[in-house]
């Protein structure tokens, strides 16, 4: 059963996995279609970077993820993303 939500709910929703794996398709910047299965709270691939980084992601819309395929951290953009996998509830994002 899908569920429809807006980019808001699917932000508080991401936040709220509290390290539980989930998936999210979104398009890329090449305009390519992503489905990555991400989580949030990995702390063990850390790089100990003094420099911060120059812009705040979540003034862009933008959320910090754990890419578990990748084994790397990447970026979601909620502008872009269309569908939402969590606890067996799918959600369109509209």
């Amino acid at each position: 059963m899908n569920k429809t939500i807006d980019k808001t709910k699917a932000k508080q929703l991401i936040n709220k996995t509290n390290g539980r794996i989930f998936s999210a398709s979104f398009t890329k910047k090449d305009f390519t279609r992503r489905i990555m299965l991400a989580r949030l709270g990995v702390k063990k691939h850390l790089k100990k970077d003094p420099k911060p980084r120059p812009y705040d992601p979540s003034k862009h819309d933008l959320i910090t993820v754990y890419d578990m395929h990748k084994n790397n951290y990447r970026m979601i953009n909620l502008k872009t993303l269309d569908t939402l996998s969590i606890n067996k509830t799918n959600y369109i994002v509209l």
